[in-house]
């Protein structure tokens, strides 16, 4: 026998079994509940082989090649899960899951008198075969001369019912245990109580598994009126679940757009509540020729914006909607694009041998021991935000935490996770006042480290870099930008200069962003710039140009930033 540590995963899922028959017991019908049951009364070996093939692609599997080295038999394993009904080894199969268990030269020996031959494409003989062969048949039918079986897992839909009210999402998958245990993910303890459940009601449940199918069914093309409806089925008084339910009508909305059909597009955003649907909403309008109603719609977003995105959308739209129906435009400020036109600076480099970022050129040409640069785009501010802030991030409040495997609050993209947490964070920021706020980081840094976090990116922030940003950036900025965080965390994390540059000594700092030749600022770039503008943070444009070379010499065109938040230093 095994030790136990060899049934790691299988531990892990009986843990998450049990959280479930705790937590959800209520929310239970009864095959569920015979299921926890049953499952608890296998043999270990039974156990461990059912979770096996949870954890893998299905729902057919072969039996021959399955082996994993702490199932020693897999036949004795099975036994007890077909007599159950969890495998079924007789399920009618399709030719097309037949084509999925099998390689190309297998199916050539299957099917050695039909018309098809080793040079095809595994594809091209699918093709050829299904035109005459519709039918569905269990594994020994299509495959008579073999010995082996093909096995169906009949409790998938089941245990994705578990796996969805354990993680509170169909995202995270088994395998979550896997990085845990090997160390490679970990996570803040957060306490739970009885209020900290992703679901309150079967019914919640059922709404949500029905807005993934609806998801899926939009993704491959579904009618958009049916789905329409089917999301109006999904409404419910579940604050995150209706968050998604919006999420839903927006991304529909934008399936509707790109095929032109505007009546439908309409709809869907005037039905959906997320971030960006009103001013889809006045894009129809304006598309249709409906510009009063547009500009209605636009007025109504300038008098109360729903983000700074959305305002500076709005204003770049009201003075066209303006002219189009006879109307004296609203001049576009022109005060706040030269601010940073103003902050722009050139720079003349030379075109590099091998592609590579226009930021680690930049990090090259200007880093010294003295003053050194770091790129770092989003992933600074954020991480120091994320660190001083972290009891309010991890705050357990209800519909927060619903598993010790989250990276982060289930809320964080709702309009009001900074308003339900306003003492918290006012508490954590308090710091930048009396100076105390350096020891804290740093404390945290130590405490906290390779947590995960929506905010701290542990592989940029180095103990070095978080010194040289505590040093030379004074707490007065420190606030101003966490403040415009707090205001809008989804779409202020990002777009902030990609480059920071320290001078110790003088303990001071810059932060730059980098454009290549032909390259443009970003909506949210802007906004962060005039937003550094406005408030006196030390910040640059810098527009990089090559330098002429001989014809004779080889050009190597930069690599294209990344925008993921992670970067490194020079």
């Amino acid at each position: 026998m095994f030790p136990a540590h060899r049934y790691y995963y299988l531990h892990n899922f009986r843990q998450a079994l049990a959280w479930i028959g705790e937590r959800y017991e209520d929310l239970l019908d009864h095959a569920e509940r015979r299921f926890l049951v049953q499952f608890e009364q296998l043999p270990q070996l039974s156990q461990a082989l059912t979770v096996r093939l949870l954890m893998r692609r299905g729902p057919w599997f072969r039996a021959d090649k399955l082996a994993y080295e702490e199932i020693p038999d897999i036949g004795t394993a099975a036994a007890p899960l077909l007599q159950l009904g969890w495998l079924d080894a007789h399920h009618a199969l399709s030719l097309d899951e037949l084509f999925a268990l099998h390689t190309k030269p297998e199916l050539l020996g299957l099917f050695a008198d039909a018309p098809i031959h080793a040079g095809m494409r595994k594809g091209q003989m699918l093709e050829l075969l299904r035109a005459g062969c519709d039918l569905q048949q269990a594994y020994v039918r299509w495959n008579p001369r073999s010995r082996e079986s093909a096995w169906r897992l009949m409790i998938g839909e089941l245990c994705e019912r578990f796996r969805l009210m354990f993680f509170g999402n169909l995202r995270q998958q088994w395998s979550e245990f896997v990085l845990a245990d090997l160390g490679i993910f970990r996570y803040e303890t957060v306490p739970f109580d009885t209020a900290s459940r992703a679901f309150r009601s079967r019914a919640d449940v059922d709404r949500y598994l029905a807005l993934q199918a609806c998801r899926q069914a939009l993704g491959e093309g579904s009618d958009t009126e049916t789905l329409l409806h089917a999301a109006a089925r999904c409404a419910s008084d579940n604050r995150w679940l209706e968050r998604r339910r919006a999420k839903l009508l927006l991304r529909i909305g934008q399936a509707c757009e790109r095929a032109g059909d505007w009546q439908h597009a309409e709809l869907a955003y005037a039905r959906s509540s997320y971030p960006g649907a009103r001013h889809r909403r006045m894009r129809v309008y304006e598309r249709t020729g409906r510009f009063a109603e547009a500009l209605s719609l636009a007025l109504a977003a300038q008098s109360d914006p729903e983000s700074d995105e959305e305002s500076q959308r709005v204003a770049r739209m009201l003075p066209r909607l303006q002219r189009k129906l006879g109307q004296p435009g609203a001049r576009r400020s022109a005060r706040l694009a030269s601010s940073v036109a103003r902050i722009r600076v050139d720079l003349e480099l030379d075109l590099p041998d091998e592609p590579v970022a226009v930021e680690r050129l930049l990090c090259d040409h200007w880093h010294t021991d003295t003053a050194p640069v770091f790129y770092v785009e989003n992933a600074l501010i954020n991480s120091l935000f994320g660190l001083l802030c972290w009891p309010a991030v991890f705050e357990p409040l209800p519909g927060a935490f619903f598993h010790p495997f989250q990276s982060g609050p289930a809320d964080l993209g709702a309009p009001d996770f900074v308003q339900r947490r306003a003492a918290a964070f006012e508490a954590c920021l308090a710091p930048l006042d009396d100076g105390s706020y350096r020891e804290t980081i740093r404390q945290r840094y130590a405490d906290k480290q390779g947590l995960q976090s929506p905010f701290v990116s542990w592989s940029l922030l180095t103990e070095r870099l978080m010194t040289l940003a505590l040093e030379c950036i004074p707490a007065t900025h420190l606030r101003l930008f966490f403040a415009r965080l707090r205001r809008d965390l989804k779409a202020n994390r990002t777009g902030l200069p990609d480059l920071v540059r320290f001078w110790p000594e003088e303990r001071r700092y810059e932060l730059v962003e980098a454009k290549a030749p032909g390259d443009r600022l970003q909506d949210n770039q802007v906004r962060w710039l005039q937003f550094c503008v406005e408030h006196g943070i030390p910040v640059r444009v810098c527009h990089v140009r090559w330098r002429e070379r001989p014809e004779s010499e080889p050009m190597a065109l930069p690599m294209p930033a990344s925008r993921s938040g992670t970067a490194g230093a020079a």
